[in-house]
C-alpha cells in the first residue's frame, strides 16, 4: 500500500491502520518531508543535534518507529544521499523522543 505519510502529513493514518492490521506493507511516499519541523529551533532541531543525525534522517526514523510495516523509500540524488538515507535506520529514538515528535505535527 503506498500513500502520502509521513512526520508532518499523517492523513493517511486510518490507511495505515489497516494496513497494520491485515500486516500489509506501507509505503510512504515523500517520507522525509518535514517541512516546518526542521526549522532552527523546531521540533527535529534538538534530537537532530543530539543524535548527530539530520532532519530527514529523523523523519525516517520516526517511521520505522511508527510502524513495523512502515517501508520508507525516500528518494536519492547521490550515492551519498542514500548512505544518509539508510544510516537513518541506526537513530533510535527513546519513547519521549518519538512522543515529542508524534506530538509536534
Amino acid at each position: 500500500m503506498q500513500n502520502l505519510y509521513n512526520l508532518a502529513n499523517r492523513s493517511a493514518e486510518d490507511v495505515l491502520t489497516y494496513a497494520e492490521a491485515e500486516n500489509i506493507a506501507f509505503i510512504p511516499w515523500f517520507p522525509i518531508a518535514t517541512g516546518e519541523l526542521a526549522r532552527p529551533g523546531g521540533p527535529l532541531d534538538g534530537p537532530s543535534r543530539l543524535h548527530d543525525a539530520s532532519p530527514a534522517q529523523l523523519a525516517l526514523a520516526w517511521l520505522l518507529r511508527r510502524s513495523p510495516v512502515m517501508l520508507p523509500i525516500p528518494g536519492t540524488y547521490s550515492a551519498a544521499h542514500l548512505e544518509e538515507n539508510v544510516n537513518a535506520a541506526l537513530v533510535r529514538l527513546d519513547d519521549k523522543e518519538f512522543e515529542a515528535l508524534t506530538a509536534a505535527a
